[in-house]
Order: C-alpha cells, then sequence, then structure tokens
C-alpha cells in the first residue's frame, strides 16, 4: 500500500491483489477497508470460485445498504422472493432488513469478482431464518 498525505488529508493507492484474504470468509475477500484504515465503511473486494458464498450464511442487516459491483462472472444472489442474477458491469443494491445470500452455483463455469461497499461498517449481518 503506497499512502500519499497532504496537509491534513488522507490519500491511499492501494492494489488490492497484493492485500491479504480474509480466512473468515467462505471465498477470497480482500478487505479495503482494514488496508486503508477506514472507520466508516465496509469495502472489500471478492473472488468467488464455482461453489462458494460471499458470506458466511443467508443473512441481513439492521442498518446497513450495501452495493455489489459485478467486475467478472454472474453473481446469484437468493433472497426471500426470487434469485437474482447480477452479470458482469451490474449492480445489486441491498437496503436494510433485506435478507441475502450472495453466491456463486457449483456448476458455474468459472469465478465471479465482485466489488462491495457497504455502510454503515459496524452492523454486523445477523442470520436469516426465513
Amino acid at each position: 500500500m503506497d499512502r500519499l498525505d497532504g496537509e491534513g488529508m488522507g490519500y491511499h493507492v492501494l492494489d488490492p491483489s497484493r492485500l491479504p484474504g480474509d480466512e473468515d470468509y467462505p471465498c477470497t475477500r480482500r478487505s479495503i477497508t482494514e488496508a486503508a484504515g477506514l472507520a466508516n465503511l465496509a469495502v472489500a473486494l471478492y473472488e468467488l470460485a464455482p461453489g462458494d458464498q460471499l458470506a458466511t450464511d443467508y443473512h441481513y442487516h439492521e442498518h446497513r445498504e450495501e452495493v455489489f459491483y459485478v467486475l467478472a462472472g454472474e453473481l446469484h444472489v437468493e433472497t426471500p422472493e426470487e434469485e437474482y442474477r447480477v452479470g458482469p458491469a451490474e449492480v445489486f443494491v441491498v437496503e436494510p432488513d433485506s435478507p441475502i445470500r450472495p453466491f456463486n452455483p457449483a456448476d458455474a463455469d468459472g469465478p465471479v469478482r465482485v466489488f462491495g461497499i457497504g455502510a454503515p461498517l459496524y452492523d454486523m449481518g445477523r442470520p436469516y431464518e426465513g
């Protein structure tokens, strides 16, 4: 990580491929939040092999708004009403109290790469029992 500081300002240039993976996730997750020292925003790059889930379980957040931008592949998102398919250059938006299970199906042709953003940072996911 290169850190560029101006007078009282902070700037970061990061290469996500050089960030360590997070072992607590069922897919490859590289936290930009931690590398940049962000205090209010959850930002990560995800890579899901066929059969991987993006999160540890089917879940929802009470306050967090989330945005998932698909860089490559097709992200599947299970919700109580339907299953969405989100392709490259498409964005999936999740409002608070909306349960989701983002995943890459086991029979997918290849990996899915997703850039995810959410706020507030400290609104951990709660399991959804549907």
